[in-house]
């Protein structure tokens, strides 16, 4: 599974499309974690409509700290073996959580330490 953390801050012009292409994946073994870093806008209503809709969408609130307090905080509820960091103004390709996976299952197959050799 992976786990996709994304801290969010008064994006509510991006935040569905976000998530939408988030929902589309392909690959559906993930998790989201949203984290509303004190947003003062309608993100708030945003992520719980969505997260309403999908069981794979969490929300998670903390008092303004920044993004990057905000994807540690994210990271801490993670239950996924890797960990995906997404801004909540992104848009993720179709595809892109499944490439990720086939990198993954390529690396755990080839270890780093191994020599590669060139013909």
């Amino acid at each position: 599974m992976v786990s996709i953390v994304i801290p969010v801050y008064n994006v509510e012009n991006y935040l569905k499309l976000c998530l939408e292409s988030v929902r589309d994946q392909e690959y559906t073994d993930f998790e989201v974690l949203l984290v509303n870093d004190g947003s003062t806008d309608n993100s708030e209503e945003i992520i719980n409509l969505y997260a309403q809709k999908d069981s794979r969408i969490e929300y998670y609130y903390q008092p303004n700290q920044g993004p990057s307090v905000a994807r540690n905080n994210g990271m801490k509820y993670a239950k996924g073996e890797y960990i995906y960091f997404m801004d909540s103004d992104d848009v993720l390709d179709l595809n892109a959580l499944f490439l990720a996976d086939i990198v993954m299952l390529f690396l755990t197959i080839v270890s780093l330490d191994d020599p590669i050799y060139a013909a």
